[in-house]
């Protein structure tokens, strides 16, 4: 049976036949999006690749119940377009990672949502992007549409598969619509920046800002600075009606002002930078640099960060309150070693997130899973993909 190197199936319907040809000839496919993800985590064995490019566009948008459908491969700037005329948005604020990776093209909606991605609102009402997702469709390895969830918002019944794929990096099935919450976009913001003598002075004053009851929507640490910023600063976002910004940035800044000197970025600074740290461009990781992710206690990052700065000169930027660590630095295997090291130390995870593909053959690129949870990932794969077709080596070797 001949195949195709490359699909790009124009609906769902095709999506399925192409699943079924390559199971049928037992030849492992490559999932993807618009391909802007290649060089992340492990590097995907497959005799074909399937993309989900051309299913796009979105197919529900009731901005009056804060909810949107759209197909897996819909760009994410298209759905911001559609958002914007209601000044609403999706809560997790969800990255576009095409400058770190080197790419043109925009992330995929499918694409964010089973890589789990989300920005700096992960730490406050947004969440993480699989809590906002509402309803999925799904082909899976065994040719086979699932549906869960559905399109509204108080929604109890079935099996929750929406958390399960969201996440699982198309191992399990391959995304063909979402359904998400969405939230009002706020009206003004702006950002208080401190300078702190210390990671651990920061990741304190993160600490207090996210504790005060003035609605932080971003809390982040750059060590070496940014934005005409000297590092090391500490970063928090506030986020609300414009009449209601000044009065809770001027208590918050004194309260936070034992911790440093505070300066106050207005709207568009505020903006421009937290853009940047969504993105990650603040590492200025070079192209051929590998780029880890480290999921952390907050109290654990500062001591993991200057082991790592120690180790090889890491380049660092922590959000999510000092609870996500961002490094950036030689993609060798003495580098991930230390990468790996730092993350025990601190009893927590890591990503590989960017390297070339002789690094990501060579090393891990996610911590091994407990014995126990395996094995019902395990039992989770056979039922839904048991002939392994989908993105087989993405989460790993095994």
């Amino acid at each position: 049976m001949s195949m195709a190197s490359d699909w790009a199936p124009a609906d769902e319907a095709g999506v399925v036949a192409a699943v079924a040809q390559a199971r049928a000839a037992r030849a492992p496919l490559a999932i993807c999006g618009n391909n802007g993800r290649a060089g992340s985590l492990g590097p995907v064995q497959a005799a074909a690749r399937l993309s989900l490019r051309h299913l796009s566009g979105v197919t529900l948008y009731r901005p009056q119940e804060l909810v949107l459908s759209a197909l897996a491969g819909t760009p994410l700037p298209a759905i911001e377009a559609a958002l914007d005329a209601n000044r609403q948005m999706l809560a997790a604020e969800p990255p576009d990672f095409s400058g770190l990776f080197g790419v043109a093209t925009p992330p995929t909606l499918g694409g964010l949502v089973a890589g789990n991605l989300s920005g700096p609102r992960r730490i406050g009402v947004g969440g993480a992007l699989r809590d906002q997702v509402l309803g999925v469709r799904a082909v899976t390895g065994r040719a086979e549409v699932i549906r869960s969830g559905g399109r509204v918002h108080k929604n109890v019944t079935g099996l929750d598969l929406c958390k399960l794929l969201a996440g699982s990096q198309g191992t399990l099935g391959i995304l063909t619509e979402i359904t998400l919450k969405l939230v009002p976009r706020p009206e003004a913001s702006l950002t208080l920046a401190i300078a702190v003598p210390s990671l651990s002075a920061g990741v304190a004053a993160l600490a207090a800002g996210l504790g005060s009851p003035f609605g932080t929507s971003g809390a982040a640490l750059l060590p070496a600075g940014g934005h005409g910023l000297p590092g090391p600063v500490a970063l928090l976002r506030l986020e609300d009606f414009s009449q209601f910004l000044p009065h809770r940035s001027a208590v918050l800044r004194a309260a936070l002002a034992a911790y440093g000197a505070v300066t106050l970025l207005e709207q568009a600074a505020s903006e421009s930078l937290w853009k940047d740290i969504r993105e990650a461009r603040l590492l200025q990781a070079e192209p051929g640099e590998a780029v880890w992710r480290l999921s952390l206690r907050p109290s654990a990052a500062p001591a993991a960060a200057e082991a790592l700065a120690r180790a090889f000169d890491a380049r660092l930027l922590l959000d999510w309150g000092g609870g996500l660590v961002w490094v950036a630095g030689p993609a060798t295997e003495a580098a991930h070693q230390a990468v790996m090291q730092a993350a025990r130390t601190a009893g927590g995870t890591f990503t590989l997130f960017r390297a070339p593909e002789a690094l990501r053959l060579a090393v891990p690129v996610l911590p091994p899973e407990p014995a126990a949870l395996a094995a019902i990932g395990a039992r989770v794969k056979a039922a839904l993909d048991p002939d392994g077709l989908l993105n087989p080596g993405r989460m790993g070797r095994g």
